[in-house]
């Protein structure tokens, strides 16, 4: 209801590729409908090279078992983050990999209670690959320091406009770990 305030009846609602929700505010108002969308549980995320929201699986067997809480709070410690080209994270709650990990920039996949971390996922285009697997039965608090630590290796060594890919191909991954 809080969304269809600000739309007109010949607006539409757009949903994207990264799960997000657009529309046209006025940008005057930009400031108080975004505290406005907060009210109501809705997160406003910016627009163009940034960290996107982290992808996650679409169903699961419930927030606790999958490991849910550790999604949201990495998503909150590395949403909207500036990097050099649009970042995409992925999450998924068990090896079946519904939120396609594998093929995103940085992945987690969870395995009972630690968590995996891939990275350099393509998922389009010819040269289309699956991520390398970078780390693996993390704790939690390794993972967010693991995460953070590559996008700001990322926002500080990649090129302008340098996709996630063909950084992760430039350079030593070790340079991730270290």
């Amino acid at each position: 209801m809080t969304i269809s305030k600000y739309m007109g009846e010949d607006e539409e609602l757009e949903l994207t590729t990264f799960q997000q929700l657009y529309i046209e505010i006025p940008a005057d108002k930009q400031a108080e409908i975004m505290e406005e969308f907060k009210c109501v549980g809705l997160e406003c995320y910016p627009v163009g090279n940034f960290v996107k929201s982290l992808r996650t699986c679409n169903f699961c067997k419930g927030e606790e078992e999958e490991g849910m809480p550790v999604a949201k709070e990495l998503n909150r410690r590395i949403v909207g983050k500036p990097v050099p080209f649009t970042l995409k994270v992925a999450y998924t709650g068990c090896p079946i990999g519904c939120g396609e990990p594998m093929l995103s920039d940085i992945g987690v996949m969870k395995i009972s209670d630690h968590y995996n971390l891939y990275v350099g996922g393509q998922a389009k285009g010819k040269d289309a690959e699956v991520g390398t697997l970078l780390l693996e039965n993390l704790t939690p608090e390794e993972l967010y320091d693991a995460v953070e630590k590559i996008i700001s290796l990322y926002s500080q060594m990649g090129k302008k406009r340098e996709t996630f890919f063909k950084f992760m191909k430039r350079i030593d991954k070790n340079q991730l770990i270290s």
